[in-house]
């Protein structure tokens, strides 16, 4: 389970990593990462997930946010600290098994982690 403090709740914080992160795909996973700086930033890394209906009904998209929620919980401690990340399910995404959607989110992070990222409000 990934932790209460480590869980994005913020709209404004999901559309700063989407919006002003780097951005990494993989066939069943889209990953978003933004590392805000500047006064009032906590060290604390933030995973949020969007699951939309294109992956499937509701017990779909339920499950499939709770084995990307496990998944992640393993990783937030590799994430820069600060970071928000958001992790989006495409619809190959109900039909992988834990082990490739595990292998995603390993590739999309380390992409994501190597790449320059783009601050808040920077220009793309």
């Amino acid at each position: 389970m990934l932790p209460a403090p480590h869980r994005m709740r913020r709209s404004s914080d999901f559309g700063t990593a989407v919006r002003a992160g780097a951005r990494a795909g993989r066939p069943t996973l889209v990953v978003h990462m933004s590392v805000p700086e500047g006064p009032g930033v906590d060290g604390t890394s933030t995973v949020g997930f969007v699951v939309s209906r294109a992956v499937g009904g509701a017990v779909v998209r339920n499950r499939v946010k709770r084995r990307l929620r496990h998944l992640a919980a393993s990783r937030v401690d590799r994430l820069p600290a600060g970071a928000r990340l958001v992790v989006r399910a495409l619809p190959p995404a109900a039909a992988a098994s834990s082990h490739q959607l595990a292998r995603d989110l390993d590739s999309a992070l380390t992409r994501v982690t190597s790449r320059p990222l783009r601050r808040p409000g920077a220009p793309r």
